[in-house]
């Protein structure tokens, strides 16, 4: 049985802040969270990629750049070779770019967003503070191919009858928790907003995945532990890779009853990927 993967990403994992990786499995029709693992740098992650020989994750970071900021910039219109190019940049020059295309653009235009922010509500994915998702493409899917996944979507479909070992899809919890508690906030890194009001709204959004309270048809199966644990991570980092990992389990179940993008739509631009469940 493929090992589900829901994954909390951070392009600079540190001790006090670490990428979380919920895994589980799906048995008859509820998704069962097995672990929640934590790791402390971006070699580490990588390392755990590699760990499981099979594997089906959904993680939240971008996996593409949108098609005019692209055009504009002069950069590769393949995905791979552009994503390689990409990682050869410093963090600093992708500032600089991004920045400069940022000046040349009208006030209420600065950033460029790709066809998939629309229906995700998602930050484009170029933006690099305030979250840091540019960031997190640079540091993170260069890594997932390092791994050997297959992206779908952005990657050429596979031949017929050949399986992918493992497969990375993009993925946007907040997309999932806003069918349960709409726009309230239910986390924050920061301790002096962890408020009582956070703590129910992620209470709120546990119950509504246990109960199959949502679009994807699936419902959370917790222990009384793992309840709790996701309750009291203040930062929802864990509830985030959970919620993921529910997102894993719908891609997958749509695989095997024959889609063959997991789940994404058939018309998307391979350059910019597409959120799951978008």
């Amino acid at each position: 049985m493929t090992l589900l993967v829901g994954c909390d990403f951070s392009s600079s994992p540190s001790r006090r802040k670490q990428i979380v990786l919920a895994t589980g499995r799906v048995d008859r029709g509820r998704v069962l969270l097995q672990a929640l693992e934590r790791v402390s740098s971006l070699d580490a992650f990588s390392a755990w990629l590699l760990q499981h020989p099979v594997w089906t994750g959904a993680f939240d970071l971008p996996f593409g750049l949108p098609r005019v900021l692209v055009q504009t910039l002069g950069w590769p219109l393949e995905w791979e070779p552009c994503i390689r190019h990409y990682a050869s940049l410093s963090r600093a020059d992708i500032r600089a770019q991004f920045a400069a295309f940022c000046d040349a653009r009208p006030v209420g235009s600065k950033f460029a967003h790709r066809a998939t922010d629309g229906p995700a509500a998602s930050s484009p994915s170029m933006k690099w503070v305030n979250p840091p998702v540019a960031y997190m493409l640079h540091a993170g899917v260069p890594r997932l191919l390092d791994a050997g996944a297959y992206l779908p979507g952005v990657q050429p479909a596979l031949p017929a009858g050949t399986p992918a070992a493992r497969v990375a899809l993009e993925a946007y919890p907040a997309l999932l928790a806003r069918e349960m508690v709409g726009a309230r906030s239910y986390k924050s890194d920061d301790v002096t907003k962890q408020t009582p009001e956070r703590l129910i709204a992620r209470m709120d959004v546990i119950h509504g995945l246990e109960t199959g309270n949502t679009r994807l048809g699936l419902r959370l199966k917790l222990s009384h532990a793992q309840r709790e644990a996701l309750a009291h991570d203040a930062s929802g980092d864990a509830l985030d890779a959970v919620m993921c990992l529910v997102q894993a389990a719908w891609a997958q179940q749509q695989s095997d009853t024959g889609h063959p993008r997991y789940g994404l739509p058939e018309m998307l631009d391979p350059l910019e990927g597409w959120i799951l469940t978008a």
